[in-house]
């Protein structure tokens, strides 16, 4: 039997560290989408906004060229997924975000270099 997958909870943009205050305003100030009162990691500095019925991360991120947006995929079974996504050639990035101990879940590249987080339990 092969996994389900559903959308997550989450949209991150990886943004680049000289356009990270611009691209808050513009969501917030221009946009006028609600900030939300989501803690994000100590070691990320973040701001996330409702956005419909998902969050819609802003991270800051040293060191890229230019904004990435990762999408998190919920799965009934994270270790049915892994082997099923291994066999169908997608490939794993889990170095791309060192992920929680204990935590449930991987990172994966689509064809078109779009970084999902492929999970157990949609992240809040």
């Amino acid at each position: 039997m092969e996994p389900h997958f559903i959308p997550g909870n989450n949209i991150a943009i990886k943004v680049p560290a000289h356009e990270y205050d611009d691209t808050v305003v513009f969501y917030r100030d221009i946009l006028g989408f609600e900030p939300t009162s989501t803690d994000s990691p100590d070691d990320l500095e973040s701001t996330t906004f409702h956005f419909g019925d998902k969050l819609l991360w802003i991270d800051k991120v040293a060191g890229i060229s230019q904004a990435e947006i990762w999408l998190e995929v919920i799965t009934d079974d994270v270790d049915k997924a892994a082997e099923y996504l291994h066999d169908r050639h997608c490939i794993r990035r889990d170095e791309i975000e060192p992920l929680p101990d204990g935590f449930k879940g991987f990172w994966i590249s689509s064809p078109a270099n779009i970084i999902h987080l492929i999970n157990k339990e949609a992240s809040k």
